[in-house]
């Protein structure tokens, strides 16, 4: 009898045993499938970002080489002929008693103002020229164009002794054109009097960008959340460029008390190739 109880004993333990181990063994098998799943959500997840990049990368490297190809069009033709219309009036010789004199010479002044505004325009435009003039002089040089059309005041400050080959020809175009959303998101909607734009760079190695406005402000997460269709690409492109080039852009804008927005690049990351 005892012998018996014994044996039961021992069916109960050998089977509590198997039954423990299947449970373990199911239990590290759901385990093992939710890391896996975890583990491939993630890889998405990685792959999606890597494919967001490189499709903007080349959305932008197409933009680029477009941008230049309107720039040499604008220059080659349409400022060609303009210097030619204003050529032809010059030409013309009337005497300041003619009745037609005042008309012509109005005439060369709006060609003259028009020829400055398509080469500054096609300057703005030109890939190899921010390249060339370095990312800060290019600022300026947009800054400047703004000024003399006395749509708002622009302070404009940096450091005297920059060096700007901290900044490789590629990021230094990102960052320009950034500058040139902010810049032309500011004098669309803002409705501001001032601006303030600076670049700094802390402790030597970290470039900062900064543009400050006065103007009426907007709520930051709506205008993030509005599709693209509604506003919200101004936002969504800086944003998505910033990544790009691995600086980091904070938003910072209370309404009916204007907006600031903050670029700061590591100089000792690699930039983009």
């Amino acid at each position: 009898m005892q012998v018996k109880n014994y044996e039961i004993i021992s069916i109960i333990i050998i089977g509590s045993i198997i039954a423990l181990a299947m449970v373990l063994f199911i239990v590290a098998i759901l385990y093992l499938y939710q890391k896996r799943q975890q583990s491939h959500q993630k890889e998405l997840v990685q792959l999606r970002e890597e494919y967001d990049r490189e499709l903007l990368r080349s959305q932008l490297e197409i933009q680029e080489t477009t941008l230049k190809t309107i720039s040499q069009e604008l220059h080659d033709n349409i400022g060609q002929l303009l210097s030619v219309a204003k050529l032809t009036i010059a030409s013309a010789g009337l005497e300041k008693s003619h009745p037609a004199y005042e008309t012509i010479f109005a005439s060369r002044e709006f060609l003259n103002k028009a020829i400055i505004d398509l080469a500054n325009l096609t300057k703005s435009l030109h890939t190899d020229r921010i390249s060339q003039i370095g990312l800060e002089q290019a600022i300026e040089f947009e800054i400047n164009i703004i000024r003399k059309s006395g749509l708002v005041p622009i302070n404009f400050s940096a450091p005297e002794n920059n060096d700007r080959n901290q900044l490789d020809s590629q990021t230094s175009i990102f960052l320009f054109r950034m500058f040139q959303e902010i810049l032309n998101n500011t004098l669309k909607h803002s409705q501001a009097s001032l601006i303030n734009v600076s670049i700094n760079y802390i402790a030597g190695n970290i470039f900062v960008l900064s543009v400050q406005d006065n103007g009426i402000g907007f709520n930051v997460a709506e205008k993030k959340d509005k599709p693209s269709s509604s506003g919200g690409v101004g936002l969504k492109s800086l944003i998505n460029r910033a990544k790009l080039i691995g600086a980091k852009i904070i938003i910072d804008s209370k309404i009916a008390q204007g907006t600031s927005i903050t670029i700061t690049l590591p100089l000792q990351r690699e930039s983009i190739s």
